[in-house]
């Protein structure tokens, strides 16, 4: 395998979760570069089989040249891991033994200013993950009340100031002044106070491009879609593996793979007469989530808010 322009975060905690075996199926729903697809492959090999998942068709060239040879027993699918599903379906896949989804931005997205993900690097303010569709962060901002873009400020990017900040960008856009990412965090920047900015370790735009990106590609929306389903794609012992960064997504998946754990607390006769769980679905794997070594963090600052959760099924 070529060298990576992204470094995937917890690879070696990652593929001890979902214990890779030869001859099995797993789906990668966010291949990105292919760093944990290639780690699949090499756990898995001769024989393994792997699906990546992905919307940036971007992600899937630079994967498929990575992972050179390798990439023979891959299948590619353009597309989001909520439907993953209907993905496997189109492949003839009934079951697999693992699915990883890896919830963060690349470093091959963040790095290209065409995406607009950076505030560092000049670029159109878009922000999607798969450019061939759906409405850029400018339109995002244009298209919301001032309220709502608030709340969302407020609730993805957890930020304080979030009415100050969408009353502003609400003004610029109306103005047609936000004509690049640069001017966006300009706009953002001008709206926090200086003794909060001295106070922060982070850029001051940090937290409402955050915000606008999740947004803009239903990040959210789309994990809740995928914890509905997919337990019903795994083989019975088959592992899953989420690797989150905002406390939103490890908060769904802690609560999610709670749930699956529950059973009813009726004796089991009379459980099942009331439609009630008799035995778990999934038992969670990691009692408390993983997170990066201080070696993985000095050679990989992006693992730093990493939080890996695991679940067995357990179950038919």
């Amino acid at each position: 395998m070529h060298s990576l322009p992204h470094i995937s975060v917890l690879p070696g905690e990652t593929m001890e979760q979902l214990q890779p075996r030869s001859g099995g199926i797993y789906c990668d729903g966010t291949l990105g570069a292919g760093g944990h697809t290639w780690q699949l492959l090499a756990a898995s090999a001769p024989d393994g089989r792997v699906v990546g998942v992905d919307r940036d068709q971007l992600a899937q060239r630079t994967a498929k040249e990575r992972l050179g040879a390798d990439a023979d027993r891959v299948d590619f699918v353009h597309g989001s891991f909520e439907d993953m599903d209907k993905h496997l379906a189109g492949l003839g896949i009934e079951k697999v033994d693992g699915i990883l989804l890896d919830l963060g931005v690349s470093s091959m997205q963040l790095d290209r200013r065409e995406r607009g993900f950076s505030f560092g690097k000049e670029g159109p303010v878009d922000m999607r993950m798969d450019p061939s569709q759906g409405e850029t962060a400018l339109e995002l901002i244009e298209r919301l009340p001032e309220a709502e873009l608030a709340r969302v400020v407020w609730e993805y990017g957890e930020e304080r100031l979030s009415r100050r900040i969408a009353k502003r960008l609400k003004n610029d856009a109306a103005d047609n002044k936000l004509t690049s990412t640069l001017v966006l965090a300009d706009s953002v920047s001008a709206c926090i106070p200086a003794k909060l900015k001295h106070k922060s370790r982070i850029h001051p735009a940090t937290r409402t491009f955050q915000a606008l990106r999740i947004a803009v590609n239903r990040e959210l929306e789309q994990l809740e879609r995928f914890l509905e389903i997919f337990v019903d794609l795994l083989a019975p012992g088959g592992r899953c593996a989420i690797i989150s960064f905002h406390s939103l997504e490890d908060r769904m998946v802690k609560r999610c793979f709670r749930e699956l754990a529950k059973t009813s607390n009726l004796p089991p006769d009379l459980a099942r007469k009331a439609g009630e769980r008799v035995h778990p679905i999934c038992l969670p794997i990691t009692r408390k989530p993983i997170i990066a070594t201080e070696e993985e963090i000095q050679n990989n600052a992006r693992s730093r808010s990493a939080k890996l959760r695991a679940c067995k099924k357990v179950s038919q």
